[in-house]
């Protein structure tokens, strides 16, 4: 029975020593921006604006992961403010997300659809970023096509 204990033992040692966790880490925006998406993007889709539709518009600024190592599934949080001090995005702080972030400084954007008819200027506040370690959901393929929309901004 020992043996039995001990190998058990050990391949529960294993399987946690193997299995590393994915742990969150919280990266630093700065910059950060919100202006109405080009007429030339594919998300400004004038021929379909009405009072009652969403206007495109790109969050954009630069990104800090300060570790060694990349930084995967990187969700981005702000709140945004209109003119009046409302919020623009009812009931979420998360405006998307911006894939893998390599160490360093680099720039991003994604974008965000905008209620039409929300009083402007935008104001952005307590703008962060935060990733994992490791990948924790399943990653688009090298020979998947992508979606214009999930394409890079311009």
């Amino acid at each position: 029975m020992p043996a039995r204990l001990r190998t058990a033992l050990l391949v529960l040692l294993l399987s946690v020593v193997i299995v590393s966790p994915a742990w969150a880490a919280d990266l630093k925006l700065s910059g950060v921006s919100l202006d109405p998406c080009g007429l030339d993007d594919p998300g400004n889709q004038p021929d379909f604006a009405r009072p009652m539709g969403a206007s495109c518009f790109v969050l954009s600024g630069m990104v800090d992961n300060p570790a060694r190592r990349a930084v995967v599934d990187t969700d981005v949080f702000a709140r945004i403010l209109d003119a009046s001090g409302e919020p623009v995005l009812q009931n979420r702080t998360r405006v998307g997300s911006i894939g893998d972030v390599e160490p360093g400084i680099h720039p991003f954007a994604l974008r965000l659809a905008v209620p039409a008819g929300t009083p402007g200027p935008f104001d952005v506040r307590n703008a962060r970023a935060r990733g994992f370690t490791a990948p924790v959901r399943s990653r688009a393929g090298v020979e998947d096509e992508l979606l214009p929309l999930e394409q890079s901004i311009q």
